[in-house]
């Protein structure tokens, strides 16, 4: 089902506009874009993690990596869960959807197949807007 789901958006993102079509792929870049998000994004990777864990981990405060977890998780990688005794403490695990969704993105923006020959069509050729 999953790859179902991934076809169809797949298919209404390559009809919009360029900016509009690239913009799921642009937050979840942002969101990767910086090396504390993008090492907490890599221990998550390994499993399931608490915030203390990722902040022993990083030698950072409580405060910036729930931070960092919060754009995390609003870009729609990662996703928390309460423990079930206590609901203060919180888990943090990747969204296997969702990187699956980026897997196949950036997939299709790196891929070597797409770069086809082609002539610039300005220059001294024939450029009617230089």
């Amino acid at each position: 089902m999953l790859n179902d789901t991934s076809v169809s958006i797949q298919d209404s993102i390559a009809q919009d506009p360029p900016e509009v079509a690239n913009e799921p792929l642009v937050v979840l870049l942002k969101a990767l874009s910086d090396s504390r998000r993008l090492s907490i994004f890599d221990m998550l990777m390994d499993g399931v993690q608490c915030n203390c864990e990722i902040a022993d981990r990083l030698d950072v405060s409580l405060s910036l990596v729930s931070y960092h977890l919060r754009i995390l998780t609003e870009a729609g990688l990662v996703r928390s869960e309460p423990d079930p005794e206590d609901a203060r403490w919180l888990y943090y695990a990747i969204d296997r959807e969702a990187l699956e969704q980026l897997r196949e993105q950036v997939g299709r923006l790196l891929d070597v197949q797409r770069i086809q020959p082609r002539q610039p069509s300005c220059g001294p050729r024939g450029c009617k807007s230089c």
